[in-house]
């Protein structure tokens, strides 16, 4: 008992489940795990193959105690599992021929889960390592599902959309904890470095409940390199010809067999002033940020701890070159968490888990004669517990707590806004049940209750996924849930100062709450010794309370009110196929169609303005034998959209904006131990005309670049490089 009360009071993590049947995680030499990896009783044909995740699980035979595994781009490996209840690291070296590596199959940049009951794909490092990914707003270039726009076309601003809606409506985590919320949703996305990230794990439409209420469209999640897993040393070195310079190294050291630590370092800067139009305003921000990591990972039997900590420091300005209007954001932001977690039974996989993480956010922005100064605050805790009462059925529940604290200033010619403190306590408990009937068909149903202090408001969030096999090669999926989020205007928006439209919004906002429905399919054809992945996806997202963004009623304003009656939604339908055509030549094509409508004050049923109607996404990727060259090729197809209503007697924009593409490339040349790329985006040039309304007259009433729907750069040129030292 005292054991179980220190190890509560603790600040710990979940860790992974274990159960009566034989479990395991099997990886690279790498430490990535790896996906459809065919795990077998030797000399039967009972197996599994690992999930997204790089885990099995498998009944005990008394028949065998050999455990074989198979995959086509590993050496095979047999494992001789002694104790009557085990959980296996395996770790598979990739096939070898004459003393050199010779890869059979290319290992995918992007896992699509197979065994999971979510819909999840998995991006890694070899995909990210494709593209020009400085951050991660630039980390989805070659990927079909999630779109990163500006927000507008003067402060840098950007924002994911995921499902046709904006980046607000996607539970956004780092490590499985809650973040880039509040103020740091407008700038956030650059907060987290490329050459940083293990990997990001996408989950589309409601998903677990363990982690909050707010995931409404799906969840994003970060994971960091981790210091047993990671190089012993890496860096990264990026120049371009915009000016922009990055330079990114980490490093690990296993101190013992039990204590681990890392640091992961990130300085970035723009040495010159990009004004391609010739409108005496910066086409992007000059952006300047140094940004660092320390976490330490201990482990200890069964009992696992990490400790992260975090600063980062970002001043980015922007403006006209010459003249008076200038943009100035200054942030600082500092993190921690810390994560523990212990399996008390092997044998049921029942394990507890706690996660305490706190940050301090703080931003002070000028824009022009017009400034916003904001602090944000949070603490977040979870407690988890995990158990499998059988094979069959396994239950996760626990309670957690999230606080968050506003305390925002405005400052606005001719107009008085008192300072806004919001303070948000939100206590709420959970339990999710997982039913699994031999892998064939699988049912997961959770429910969590929440109080929210601020709307002392109860909520009740249910959330149910099904998964069924047809066949080894045709898997069904459904899903529906409901999420809720709080809205916090300025905090959310304050890039909208950057223009002369005047913000206005409801007092008393509600908020939002929506319904998600999901289905989807995916086979797999075996094709010429390989393999055509298809897959095709239908989500609706039905709101039953929206906080309204209104840029029609008035050219001049934008306007935030509740959604009284009406109705709001947003449908998405993809389609999409993957396949390795030849060895080493892999390749993406996929197309997607999106109608989002909202109800406005005056009762109309209208497309949200600067939304694609439809997107359509090409990918190849080619590596040469043995690894030596890589060659990237991405096509982008954005659709067009609808335009927010311009002033109907002076008119400065058109009602609709036409398709356009954009094109990316990149070279990458291996060598032993690092590599030298050499890419271009938007290699045809395409930029938006005109992206800021009235450049000429910046304090003018006509002023406005959030009408921003296209690229606001033309074609980039870039150079980087990349070395580690790899642990053995």
């Amino acid at each position: 008992m005292k054991k179980i009360l220190y190890l509560t009071i603790l600040l710990l993590i979940s860790t992974l489940s274990v159960s009566a049947q034989v479990r395991g995680l099997v990886m690279d030499t790498g430490g990535e795990p790896l996906i459809g990896v065919n795990v077998y009783w030797e000399g039967t044909t009972v197996g599994v193959a690992t999930d997204a995740a790089g885990q099995f699980s498998l009944p005990r035979l008394n028949a065998t105690n050999r455990l074989v595994f198979s995959s086509v781009s590993f050496n095979n490996d047999t494992v001789v599992v002694s104790a009557p209840y085990d959980f296996l690291n395996v770790v598979l070296n990739e096939v070898i021929e004459l003393s050199e590596v010779s890869v059979i199959q290319k290992k995918p940049g992007v896992l699509k889960a197979r065994t999971s009951v979510f819909q999840t794909e998995k991006i890694t490092g070899d995909e990210l390592c494709k593209a020009a990914c400085c951050n991660l707003s630039e980390s989805f270039e070659t990927n079909p599902s999630v779109d990163v726009a500006y927000s507008d076309a003067a402060t840098g601003a950007k924002q994911i959309r995921l499902l046709g809606l904006s980046g607000a409506y996607v539970q956004m985590l780092t490590e499985n904890i809650p973040s880039l919320r509040g103020i740091s949703s407008a700038y956030g996305l650059g907060f987290i470095p490329g050459p940083w990230m293990e990997s990001i794990q996408v989950s589309k439409g409601t998903s677990s409940v363990i982690n909050g209420y707010e995931a409404i469209t799906g969840q994003i999640n970060v994971e960091y390199k981790k210091p047993q897993t990671s190089e012993i040393v890496a860096a990264n070195v990026f120049a371009s010809d915009a000016g922009r310079v990055e330079a990114n190294a980490n490093a690990s050291v296993l101190l013992n067999d039990k204590l681990s630590t890392g640091v992961l370092l990130h300085f970035s800067d723009e040495l010159r002033d990009n004004d391609h139009n010739g409108d005496d305003f910066l086409d992007m921000p000059k952006i300047r940020q140094m940004n660092a990591i320390n976490r330490w990972y201990y482990t200890n039997g069964n009992y696992t701890s990490q400790v992260f900590l975090r600063g980062l420091s970002e001043k980015r300005t922007g403006g006209q070159i010459e003249g008076p209007y200038k943009i100035g954001i200054e942030t600082q932001r500092y993190e921690f968490f810390t994560k523990n977690g212990y399996v008390f039974n092997h044998a049921k996989g029942t394990s507890l888990g706690f996660i305490l993480s706190g940050s301090w956010h703080e931003q002070d922005a000028k824009y022009g004669n017009k400034a916003y100064d904001g602090v944000q605050g949070n603490i977040y805790a979870n407690l988890i517990f995990q158990t499998n009462f059988t094979d069959a059925h396994k239950l996760s529940a626990g309670a957690s707590f999230n606080m968050d604290d506003y305390n925002e200033k405005l400052v606005i010619p001719n107009v008085s806004y008192d300072p806004i403190k919001k303070r948000e306590y939100v206590p709420g408990a959970f339990a999710e049940y997982t039913f699994n009937w031999d892998d064939k068909f699988i049912a997961l149903a959770g429910l969590r209750g929440d109080y929210n202090s601020f709307y002392n408001r109860f909520l009740i969030t249910p959330r149910l996924h099904l998964k069924y096999n047809v066949s080894d090669y045709v898997h069904l999926r459904a899903s529906v849930g409901k999420g809720y989020r709080s809205p916090n205007v300025w905090a959310e928006n304050n890039f909208l100062l950057a223009s002369n439209r005047q913000v206005s919004y409801e007092e008393n906002l509600k908020m939002e709450e929506a319904w998600n429905y999901g289905l989807s399919v995916q086979t797999y054809i075996p094709m010429f010794g390989r393999e055509l992945s298809l897959s095709g996806e239908w989500y609706y997202t039905d709101f039953a309370q929206q906080v309204v963004t209104d840029m029609d009623a008035d050219a001049h304003a934008v306007s935030f009110y509740n959604l009284n009656g009406g109705r709001s939604y947003a449908s998405n339908l993809q389609f999409e196929a993957n396949m390795e055509i030849v060895r080493g030549l892999t390749a993406t094509l996929a197309h997607r169609m999106t109608d989002v409508k909202s109800t406005y004050r005056d009762g109309s049923l209208r497309e949200k303005p600067l939304t694609n109607r439809y997107k359509s996404l090409f990918t190849a990727s080619y590596q040469t034998p043995l690894k030596k060259w890589q060659f990237d090729f991405t096509t982008q197809l954005n659709g067009g959209g609808r335009l927010p209503d311009a002033d109907a007697d002076n008119p400065l924009w058109e009602k609709e904006f036409n398709p356009y593409v954009v094109l990316n490339a990149q070279i990458t040349k291996y060598f032993k131990t690092w590599s030298v790329y050499l890419g271009s985006e938007n290699l045809t040039g395409f930029v938006q005309n005109n992206p800021i309304v009235d450049v000429a007259n910046p304090f003018g009433s006509d002023f406005d670049a959030t009408v921003i729907w296209g690229p606001t750069h033309g074609r980039k040129i870039y150079v980087g490089f990349r070395w580690a030292l790899d642990r053995e």
